[in-house]
């Protein structure tokens, strides 16, 4: 089947995600891996007597040779998709034909192959997560000594740097990097268990061969190279959709804050840090001179769809009646494939604006200026306490000064504050000017800021040496 945009196109086919990711959940790879698990079968059948050499060898030929066309004509007239490609395998192998999926039920076929597909999807998704972290590792790095503005409630409150913030990221990122390897781990198949998971049909099957149906599903399980679920019913339990649909989740959450926070310091009142901008990118059609944080803006708003594929996944958890209802099957093709593509398209687009993102030294300063001395009459106050001033009478000057100073900041005027509070004849009469000035110098009111930015940074790394070789 050929499609144009003569119709409707998911955007994720073709504007989001990468060829790899899409690759994974293409029809033909889904056929590809529905042709190893059937392969797989008939080998470990062969083993047992019941299947050739030969016809596991015509399976083998043609294993590669998809024909979704052909397969679509029988889906229109049977109605069963997974015996319409069962039947175009079978008219490519006319000796092996009869004996493709023997004893199975096609939840045997297609869990088995969904779980393949998954594992490698979640390793995709593994490499574009430690490739993010390295690269905001660098930048946290670059920037954990210089001091910024912290803000709470979105309000100027005391200083930080901007590497120890950059490290929040990357420390939520790390603890996503546990949750995503254990997922990776944890991925089984449904194994070779029948129509309601009892092994039933393979018991009966295998009857006089001395292999079991247990050690049929070993064989089979490990040419796929995952294992498989002790229990089933008809399909694998949904809780395991569930595992991997909140390990993508999470990382989304991760991603959305991260985004958010750069499309609030990038607005022009703050305009401490922006995204990459291309030279000829065009940021408004009415507006020439809008430099809008489109890609953080895109991170935010793909993290909706990861996020909303949660509920679907809890759903088909929750409400597999009994032994399986095909309730689950629809939703299954679409939020599955459409959490992978975002999410990876999310974590290209984050290592991209991590690598490229600008800092605006003028802009920091210009808030040091204005809020910066504000926290740090906290220290003033201490060291006069220090030096034997009364406290309260000291804590009411440096208020009343700083309720002046800041409704002048607020009405676009230089802050006062610190000449006012160096000259100020009470101050003075326990600290020098000099020693006044000092002190509100809020450079470096940054705590242990920096070194903190690097314990997480240092773990980080880690978790990418760890994300690359998960398995």
């Amino acid at each position: 089947m050929e499609y144009s945009h003569d119709t409707y196109i998911s955007p994720l086919t073709w504007r989001y995600g990468s060829e790899e990711m899409k690759a994974i959940f293409s029809e033909v790879h889904k056929r590809k891996l529905l042709r190893r698990v059937w392969i797989a079968l008939a080998r470990a059948e062969s083993k047992a007597g019941i299947v050739t050499e030969e016809q596991v060898k015509e399976l083998e030929s043609h294993k590669d040779d998809i024909d979704i066309e052909r397969a679509s004509e029988i889906e229109s007239e049977i109605h069963h998709d997974l015996m319409a490609e069962i039947r175009t395998y079978a008219e490519q192998c006319p000796k092996a034909g009869g004996i493709i999926h023997l004893g199975a039920t096609s939840m045997d076929a297609l869990d088995n192959a969904d779980a393949v597909r998954f594992k490698e999807a979640l390793q995709l998704i593994a490499s574009r997560l430690a490739d993010l972290i390295e690269t905001l590792s660098e930048r946290a790095r670059e920037m954990k000594d210089v001091p910024t503005m912290a803000f709470t409630h979105i309000q100027p409150a005391e200083i930080t740097t901007i590497g120890y913030r950059l490290s929040q990221t990357l420390q939520d990122l790390s603890d996503d990097a546990d949750d995503l390897i254990g997922a990776i781990a944890s991925i089984k198949g449904k194994g070779m268990k029948g129509a309601v998971g009892t092994a039933a049909s393979y018991r009966v099957l295998l009857d006089g061969t001395g292999v079991s149906a247990r050690e049929l599903e070993d064989m089979v399980m490990d040419e796929l190279g995952i294992k498989a679920f002790e229990a089933a019913t008809q399909v694998y339990t949904r809780k395991q959709d569930l595992r991997i649909i909140s390990a993508l989740s999470s990382i989304a959450a991760s991603l959305h804050r991260f985004s958010l926070d750069l499309r609030i310091l990038q607005s022009p009142p703050i305009g401490e840090v922006s995204e990459p901008f291309g030279k000829k990118q065009v940021g408004s059609s009415a507006m020439p001179f809008k430099r809008n944080p489109i890609n953080n803006e895109k991170i935010c708003s793909l993290a909706r769809i990861v996020e909303s594929a949660y509920q679907s996944a809890w759903n088909n958890a929750s409400l597999m009646i009994l032994e399986r209802t095909l309730d689950d099957s629809a939703n299954r093709r679409i939020f599955i494939p459409e959490a992978f593509i975002a999410l990876d398209e999310m974590l290209m687009t984050a290592k991209r604006i991590a690598a490229g993102m600008n800092f605006h030294s003028e802009a920091t300063r210009r808030l040091m200026e204005n809020y910066g001395i504000f926290a740090s009459t906290e220290r003033l106050l201490m060291e006069l306490g220090r030096k034997g001033a009364d406290r309260q009478a000291m804590h009411e000057t440096i208020r009343e000064e700083s309720l002046k100073a800041w409704a002048l900041v607020q009405i676009g005027k230089d802050n006062p504050l610190k000449d006012n509070l160096a000259s100020d004849e009470e101050i003075l009469k326990y600290l020098s000017k000099d020693e006044v000035l000092k002190l509100l110098d809020a450079s470096d009111y940054t705590g242990d800021a920096a070194v903190r930015a690097e314990a997480v940074i240092e773990r980080a790394e880690n978790q990418s040496i760890r994300l690359k070789s998960a398995k």
